[in-house]
């Protein structure tokens, strides 16, 4: 019985592990355009018990920071001197199971190549999870490739956007639900398995 358990763990383990390696802060889109004035949405997952209470993203090298959307519940800072904007909650952060949206507008640089978004994930009970290391690392920062090539996620001068980004979203959020819901289904599985054995154990 001990075996079966086991391997059931096991198998719920890869079921959960995709779900689990999703939850990294993010930044979309994942390629623009040089020079173009994009909307970046970065996206910030909890799964810890403590609450995110501040985020910090480091503009990367040529990127020209512009302006933020408001954000309910967060206060915003912008350091030019040291290319950082700051959201700090004001109220109780987001909490585990939770996630939240900051979005802005910048600058891409004129030159062709990949830049990196370093990102401070401060929670409630002290912690800091650091989102600056490459994608193999165990808290990778984000990537967007900045090309010449036509992009319909770029924006222009007035942060229009493209419908495409916003399919982007739409997608990545029916990718979360799927995953979320397999992960429930496996665990009710997993349940409902070594409640019969037991049962029959003692039967």
């Amino acid at each position: 019985m001990r075996k079966l358990i086991a391997s059931l763990m096991g198998i719920l383990f890869l079921v959960a592990a995709p779900v689990v390696a999703s939850a990294h802060v993010t930044v979309a889109p994942m390629e623009s355009t040089t020079g173009a004035w994009e909307t970046y949405t970065v996206k910030v997952p909890v799964e810890k018990d403590s609450a995110t209470t501040k985020v910090v993203v480091k503009m990367p090298a040529g990127v020209a920071f512009q302006s933020y959307e408001p954000v309910p519940g967060w206060n915003v800072a912008v350091n030019k001197d040291n290319g950082t904007v700051t959201w700090t909650a004001t109220g109780s952060g987001i909490l585990n199971g939770q996630f939240q949206r900051f979005s802005f507008v910048a600058q891409n640089p004129e030159k062709s190549g990949t830049v990196n978004w370093d990102a401070y994930q401060y929670y409630a009970d002290g912690s800091i999870v650091e989102w600056t290391g490459d994608a193999s690392a165990d808290y990778p920062h984000a990537t967007t490739t900045i090309s010449k090539a036509a992009s319909e996620s770029a924006t222009d001068s007035h942060g229009k956007k493209a419908e495409s980004d916003a399919n982007e979203t739409a997608k990545d959020d029916s990718i979360s639900v799927v995953q979320w819901v397999t992960l429930g289904v496996s665990i009710v599985a997993l349940l409902i398995a070594i409640w019969a054995l037991v049962r029959k154990r003692k039967n």
